[in-house]
């Protein structure tokens, strides 16, 4: 299929629908769920702008481009070939490298002495004059930077933090060192890598040759801001061959941004015209978005004749380049960079399911027996609800343990019921507050509007009840459980995540759970059953 066509942009479109649509789904990773029943894996959340590099990088690979892996290092002097007199204002935003030098370091008699005086011992000629040539070494490169302190641990017979302080103390050059830059540069346009990769290739492969990368450039920025950082991702492809025009330009941009839902292209003179492009070639794209109207999101051209020179290509070259991170912005209809790209530095609002899904109970019975134990002291205060006091229910009766337990729900004062009238209240979350409601139309819009924990209050202290019961009844003995007056979550057997109670107080929400529940469970043994 032609990624040129209609047909391929229309099947681009719907695979890029399918993945984003699809919603969480359950893993359970092959050989381990045999073992380990119970362990399950949620798809978790990938990040905005990797997620968009493997889209791009999906959508070159189905036209038919090969994936490159261009230097991410590149010389001062390849920057002039590439842009001729433009090249001290495009070096005035790239990052030069740079490192520290490694001094001369002598070893004079005083420092001897004040090696000694540290290490508490004297120091032998012989050891004098290994320390000499070690240092000599890491001066002349064959010892490196991270190995110098070990290399003297040992020469010295010293542990490594004696020797830190022998540098420190003795040796104060190391302690002087100052960053000097190279003439080497982080790549901060991908058409540098380009003209190297290229100039290797072109009389070597069959022709056209399609090539792709989505890596990282370095910008050195005056300073970052919504729509700018210092390291970005660009997704560039070139297009190298006896026929190609801007008319290739064209065919890729609609073909790839197909695969992001885009439909409708429109294309225009770049006014920035880089010295790089032949002039009249260097073309912004247009794309319409169903929400935003129309946005620039990549540029193209053919690469200027002279510039290939410089490296020996002899066919015209076609290139487009995109940033990820502004595709990414209009994709997720974000206003920040830095707020996409780096989430981790920003408050995230949580949705009500997210602060749902961080409710948890307390205290669980640990085994299936449990379990029932908790389902069946739930149903029978259901049932019975509404019983006067004082009045006793058996619940369960089986085994836990090798001996014969009986659990019984109660309630032993008068003028009272069995369960308090907060047991059928529900947890929910509504508009970033925690709250237990009961089913009345004072709350109807809580539960309507709100997300449900699927927890009500009788389910927390059943669960409370069992999980104790159980535990005890391996102990051989007896316990008694009573939930009275809720006021905190504790107090009904739940469990807040902290993340969850930071993102409450920060936002000024509430957690409100207060209730009479008012419900006592206890269990018997078989020996005093018989007795």
């Amino acid at each position: 299929m032609r990624f040129d066509t209609e047909e391929f942009r229309k099947k681009a479109r719907e695979d890029f629908e399918h993945a984003w649509h699809e919603g969480p789904s359950v893993l359970t990773p092959a050989g381990v769920s045999g073992r380990y029943p119970r362990l399950r894996y949620t798809r978790a959340v990938p990040h905005p702008i990797f997620e968009i590099t493997q889209r791009l990088r999906e959508t070159y690979l189905s036209m038919g481009f090969d994936e490159a892996m261009n230097p991410l290092i590149v010389e001062e002097a390849d920057i002039y070939r590439q842009f001729g007199p433009e090249a001290m204002a495009v070096l005035d935003r790239v990052f030069y490298l740079g490192g520290l030098p490694r001094p001369n370091v002598g070893i004079a008699r005083k420092r001897v002495e004040e090696i000694e005086a540290i290490l508490g011992q004297a120091v032998s000629s012989e050891t004098e004059e290994r320390l000499r040539e070690t240092l000599h070494g890491y001066k002349k490169g064959t010892i490196d930077g991270d190995e110098l302190t070990h290399e003297l641990a040992t020469v010295l017979a010293a542990d490594d933090a004696t020797v830190v302080r022998i540098m420190d103390e003795v040796f104060p050059e190391f302690r002087a060192l100052a960053p000097e830059s190279s003439r080497n540069t982080l790549r901060s346009h991908m058409t540098s890598g380009w003209f190297m990769t290229l100039s290797s290739l072109w009389e070597r492969r069959h022709l056209p040759i399609r090539l792709f990368s989505v890596d990282r450039c370095f910008r050195r920025e005056q300073e970052e801001g919504p729509t700018r950082l210092m390291a970005y991702h660009s997704a560039s492809c070139v297009v190298a061959g006896e026929d190609v025009t801007l008319e290739e330009g064209k065919a890729v941009s609609e073909a790839l941004l197909s695969a992001f839902g885009f439909a409708e292209f429109r294309f225009q003179p770049d006014e920035k015209r880089s010295k790089y492009y032949m002039p009249g070639t260097q073309t912004e794209v247009y794309a319409r978005h169903p929400a935003l109207g129309w946005v620039e999101v990549a540029t193209f051209g053919i690469y200027s004749p002279s510039a290939l020179a410089e490296y020996g290509i002899g066919v015209p070259v076609m290139n487009l380049g995109l940033g990820v991170e502004r595709l990414a912005m209009i994709v997720y209809r974000s206003d920040d960079i830095r707020e996409l790209s780096y989430p981790q530095f920003f408050p995230q609002p949580l949705s009500d399911s997210q602060i749902a899904g961080a409710i948890h109970l307390r205290a669980e019975p640990a085994s299936e027996t449990g379990k029932r134990i908790a389902e069946a002291i739930r149903d029978v205060a259901t049932e019975n609800a509404t019983a006067p006091g004082p009045c006793s229910f058996i619940a369960w009766k089986g085994e836990i343990a090798g001996r014969v337990v009986e659990v019984i729900v109660e309630e032993p004062e008068s003028n009272t019921r069995l369960c308090g009238p907060a047991c059928a209240n529900e947890v929910f979350v509504y508009e970033g507050s925690i709250l237990g409601v009961p089913d009345l139309a004072k709350w109807a819009e809580v539960r309507r509007d709100g997300v449900s924990t699927g927890i009500t209050y009788l389910d927390a202290a059943a669960n409370l009840a069992a999980a104790r019961i159980e535990e005890a009844a391996r102990c051989g003995e007896e316990t008694r459980i009573q939930v009275k007056m809720a006021k905190l979550p504790s107090d009904i057997n739940l469990r807040i995540e902290e993340y969850a109670m930071r993102y409450i107080t920060d936002h000024n929400k509430k957690v409100d759970l207060r209730g009479p529940v008012f419900l006592t469970a206890r269990s018997v043994v078989a020996e005093k059953l018989a007795g």
